[in-house]
C-alpha cells in the first residue's frame, strides 16, 4: 500500500510537471483560430504543424540560436570539468594544511547566487572590451564550485587502494585525475554535465546583459527576441519555437538518463 500510494503521488507530481509543456506541444500543432478557444483541446482539428515550425524557422534564425547554445554549453562543460576534476582530486584524495579550509570555502561560494556578482562582471568585461562575444558567455562560468562538489564526493568512494598502485606505476597526480580517476567517474561527469548544459542553456539573465547582437543570440534570448519581435500573438509559430529550443534538452537526457542515475546514486554512497 505505501509503495502505491509512493507512485501515485509521483506519477501527479509528474504529470503537474509535464502539463505546460504537453500544452506547448498541442498549442505548436494548432492553427491561430484553435489557440484561443474556450473548451480545452489537446488535439487539433485541423493540423497546422508544418505551418507553424516552417514559420518558426522563417520568422527567426533558430538555428544560429541553437548553435551559439550548443558552442557556449559545450565550451562550457569541457573547461569546468578540466578545471572541475583535478580540483576534486585534490580535495578527496590529496593531503595538505588547509584542505578542509578549502573545501569549505567551495561550499559557501554555493551559496553566492550569480545575480550577485552581474554587475562587478559586466564592468570587469566592459574594461576588457569583450562584451557582446561568445567569451563574455563563456569565462563566467567556467570554474563550477558545484561540479568541483559533486567530483569531490565521487571520487570519495574511489578505493585509496587503486591509487597507490597508479603512483606505484609511476603516474604522476594529474596522470592519475586523467588516466584513473577519469574513467571511474564518468557517471559523475555525465550527471554534472547535464545539470551544466541545461542550466547554461536555459540561462537568460547573464545573455540578456552580455550580449546586443541578435547573431549571438542564445536559445533562451532568442525566443525571447523572436516573442517581441516576430511573433506577436501568433502564438502556433511561438510555440513551435520553443518546442525546438527544448527538444535537444530532452534529447540529450533521454541518451544520457541511465548514466545520469548512476552518477547521482553513486555520489551518495559516502
Amino acid at each position: 500500500m505505501t509503495a502505491f500510494l509512493r507512485h501515485a503521488v509521483l506519477l501527479v507530481l509528474a504529470a503537474v510537471t509535464l502539463l505546460p509543456f504537453a500544452w506547448m506541444i498541442s498549442t505548436s500543432l494548432k492553427p491561430r483560430s484553435e489557440v484561443f478557444l474556450s473548451e480545452i483541446r489537446w488535439w487539433p482539428e485541423k493540423l497546422h504543424a508544418v505551418e507553424n515550425y516552417t514559420a518558426a524557422f522563417a520568422k527567426a534564425p533558430l538555428l544560429q540560436f541553437l548553435l551559439n547554445g550548443a558552442i557556449v554549453t559545450a565550451s562550457i562543460f569541457v573547461l569546468q570539468a578540466l578545471i572541475a576534476l583535478p580540483a576534486a582530486y585534490a580535495l578527496a584524495k590529496l593531503r595538505f594544511h588547509g584542505r578542509q579550509t578549502v573545501f569549505a570555502l567551495v561550499l559557501f561560494c554555493i551559496l553566492i547566487p550569480p545575480q550577485a556578482i552581474a554587475v562587478p562582471l559586466f564592468l570587469l568585461f566592459h574594461h576588457l572590451g569583450i562584451l557582446d562575444s561568445y567569451a563574455a558567455l563563456i569565462l563566467p562560468f567556467i570554474i563550477s564550485v558545484f561540479g568541483i562538489f559533486l567530483m569531490r564526493q565521487f571520487f570519495l568512494t574511489v578505493p585509496d587502494d587503486l591509487i597507490d598502485a597508479a603512483r606505484m606505476d609511476g603516474i604522476s597526480e594529474l596522470g592519475i585525475v586523467w588516466r584513473v580517476m577519469l574513467p571511474t567517474a564518468i557517471p559523475a561527469v555525465t550527471a554534472f554535465g547535464i545539470f551544466s548544459v541545461v542550466a547554461h542553456w536555459n540561462d537568460y539573465f547573464w545573455p540578456l546583459i552580455a550580449l546586443n547582437s541578435e547573431p549571438l543570440f542564445t536559445p533562451p534570448l532568442g525566443v525571447a527576441a523572436f516573442r517581441n519581435a516576430e511573433a506577436g500573438t501568433d502564438y502556433g509559430p511561438l510555440m513551435a519555437a520553443a518546442t525546438i529550443i527544448i527538444a535537444p534538452l530532452v534529447v540529450a537526457f533521454l541518451l544520457a538518463q541511465r548514466r545520469f542515475i548512476e552518477g547521482i546514486a553513486f555520489t551518495g554512497l559516502k
